[in-house]
């Protein structure tokens, strides 16, 4: 079972889905006697080859795998004569993160995760056999430190130390360390946001304008009332009902103390 999906949309352009685990062409014979989903660089090549100058959306949900098929898919992905847009849907860990550099633009799901890592590798044998296993792993790395470099533009000091500490990174800090471009979805949260801005703020704004200046007019009428007027609080304005029960209270306290003096 391939694990890969096109499908070609209404407008002429075409969807990719890449899911399950990467794997080389080696072993593709297993996971087909398995009946396990399976990624055959070669094959997919091939059939990638049928939407020659289409535009594709690559989405990706996957745990990663084999950094040697994943670099043949990233490498078909970036000969194809077509816009090439990654949408990271769930997971792209390990070699799953190097297919996704092949994007021209890199959008993440708000809840997805990409991971980098060092590459690494189960063996056997002496020592010799471990230093040798080592070295190996240390070319690997620079290999995928090319794909990432190629693609962030972060200096390879910078990416080695991601992969150093295994990183995983949710959208925002994948756009922060310049492994992806932005998030899905952003643009309907921003329309809402902007209706909402432009629908109710100016409403709540004339709201608010009309009760100060009601309020203003009202305080106005009653500087220029007589004294025994300006005791009666009007019933159409709690703002000025409270202002004026404070400058009341005042004006009683002073009174009580001209009062006691001349008492």
């Amino acid at each position: 079972m391939r694990f890969w999906n096109f499908t070609e949309t209404d407008d002429g352009a075409v969807e990719l889905r890449i899911f399950g685990e990467i794997i080389d062409d080696s072993w593709a014979w297993i996971y087909e006697w398995l009946g396990e989903p399976y990624a055959s660089p070669n094959k997919f090549r091939a059939e990638l080859e049928e939407h020659k100058g289409k535009d594709i959306v690559v989405r990706i949900d996957s745990p990663g795998g084999d950094v040697f098929a994943a670099v043949g898919i990233h490498t078909a992905l970036m000969e194809h004569k077509g816009r090439v847009t990654v949408k990271i849907d769930g997971k792209a860990f390990s070699a799953a993160s190097i297919i996704a550099m092949a994007g021209k633009e890199i959008l993440m799901s708000p809840g997805s995760m990409m991971l980098v890592h060092n590459p690494w590798s189960y063996t056997e044998g002496e020592a010799k056999d471990m230093r040798h296993v080592a070295d190996i792993l240390d070319e690997i790395k620079e290999a995928i430190m090319n794909v990432y470099e190629l693609r962030t533009g972060r200096t390879r000091e910078e990416i080695s130390a991601i992969m150093d500490e295994e990183t995983p990174m949710a959208p925002q800090k994948a756009i922060e360390e310049k492994f992806a471009d932005g998030m899905l979805y952003t643009e309907t949260a921003a329309a809402i946001k902007n209706h909402y801005l432009a629908t109710y703020r100016p409403m709540i704004q004339n709201s608010l304008k009309r009760t100060i200046t009601k309020a203003l007019e009202i305080k106005e009428k009653q500087d220029h009332a007589p004294e025994e007027q300006q005791n009666q609080l009007p019933e159409e304005c709690p703002v000025n009902r409270a202002f004026d029960r404070r400058r009341i209270s005042v004006r009683e306290k002073i009174q009580n103390r001209r009062k006691k003096a001349h008492g």
